[in-house]
């Protein structure tokens, strides 16, 4: 007696069945894969005091994946000059709640004409979970053609520390 039936050869059956599997485990692997961390809020607004190079109000940008975090800071200090993409250095020391303090640091930043606001970042930092961060009682330091601008906070940031995950 013959039989009809055509079985594929033992190879391929261990082929799709090795393929199978490995579909399950990465639909499983995504089901409990852990949520991207979040920062709240995500922007706030401060107003720098940048001494002979004027200040105001600047808006902060703040994201977080897991311990890397990055704030863009939107200055109301105007670019003295036309500034090429990625010249300008900068540091901006943040103050976390119950003592001490995160820097922020890059040399990101868009072209700028003359007379345009300055914007720098994303700067990066390092945060952990639970950290509370205000630009308050810290520190901008921006350097723009080799002139160190230091420009200190009038007051906390609003509205409110940037909180991370």
């Amino acid at each position: 007696m013959t039989s009809t039936s055509v079985r594929p050869p033992a190879r391929r059956r261990l082929g799709i069945g090795a393929v199978l599997a490995a579909g399950s485990l990465a639909v499983t692997g995504l089901a409990f894969a852990p949520a991207a961390a979040a920062v709240a809020p995500t922007t706030a607004t401060v107003t720098f005091n940048c001494g002979f190079y004027g200040g105001g109000a600047a808006t902060l940008t703040a994201t977080q994946t897991g311990t890397s975090a990055t704030i863009t800071v939107s200055s109301a200090i105007t670019a003295p000059l036309p500034l090429a993409a990625d010249s300008i250095s900068s540091t901006l020391i943040m103050t976390k709640a119950g003592g001490g303090t995160t820097a922020f640091t890059g040399t990101k930043n868009p072209a700028m004409a003359t007379g345009a606001n300055v914007v720098v970042g994303p700067l990066t930092g390092t945060v952990a979970s639970g950290d509370s961060l205000d630009a308050g009682g810290g520190s901008l330091v921006m350097v723009i053609f080799g002139i160190s601008v230091t420009c200190t906070p009038a007051a906390n940031q609003s509205p409110g520390p940037f909180v991370y995950e």
